[in-house]
């Protein structure tokens, strides 16, 4: 089993997102056969056996082992990875593309460049999968709280020209039989974990002030400030 598989179908994509299939899949992250997942999901067998021949068939599950009881053969199933993402190469003519707008301060231009990420290693880990080879990659995550907001831009106009330096030191255009790699580096906020919703039935609960209420501060992230340019 993979520890994570890229969907590039878009019939794949459809089967994954239907939610008794993505029932399944979860709960063939340890093999079971049709009766033995219809007794942990509570659903009729004849249900769960047709979506397991759907999974089947666009490869998102694969037949672990036959067993034989009397007269039956129990066929045992389990998902071709742990966890599975879908490329935005399923969207195909209007999937992300960051070439359209680049801009430095856009996020949605960093999800374009994220959405370009997944597409391009997602099909460079399939094509290593089917030569049975490893793919050279690197990635670094970290975190890092800034002060202020002067802080955070000084940091992204020091990480700009830290990573201009190293692309300009190593990058050769003319050398025999290099390899072009893609560097993305992004910086954005963490995402607020959502507040538990307010008991409605609870008499005094309070609501917030809608005319004082901060929008930004609502949806987490910290009133807009832009980076100089």
């Amino acid at each position: 089993m993979l520890d994570v598989a890229v969907i590039e179908e878009p019939a794949a994509a459809e089967a994954s997102l239907d939610p008794i299939r993505a029932r399944i899949l979860a709960a063939l992250a340890e093999p079971g056969s049709a009766a033995m997942l219809a007794s942990r999901l509570g659903l009729p067998r004849q249900k769960v056996n047709y979506h397991l021949k759907e999974l089947e068939r666009h490869k998102l599950v694969e037949l672990a082992e036959e067993r034989r009881k009397g007269n039956v053969t129990e066929r045992v199933y389990r998902a071709t990875a742990a966890s599975y993402v879908i490329s935005p190469s399923v969207l195909a003519a209007v999937s992300p593309d960051p070439s359209r707008s680049p801009d430095q301060l856009s996020a949605r231009w960093l999800l374009a460049l994220g959405s370009r990420l997944v597409q391009e290693v997602g099909a460079l880990l399939t094509g290593a999968s089917r030569a049975r080879k490893r793919v050279a990659t690197f990635g670094i995550d970290a975190q890092v709280r800034f002060a202020s907001a002067a802080d955070r831009a000084a940091f992204a106009e020091e990480l700009s020209q830290a990573v201009a330096t190293l692309v300009s030191r190593y990058h050769d255009e003319s050398a025999p039989g290099g390899r072009s790699h893609r560097v993305v580096v992004g910086l954005h906020q963490i995402p607020a974990a959502s507040p538990a919703a307010p008991d409605a039935a609870a008499p005094d609960a309070a609501a917030p002030d809608a005319a004082s209420a901060d929008p930004a501060e609502d949806a987490g992230t910290e009133p807009e400030q832009e980076y100089p340019r």
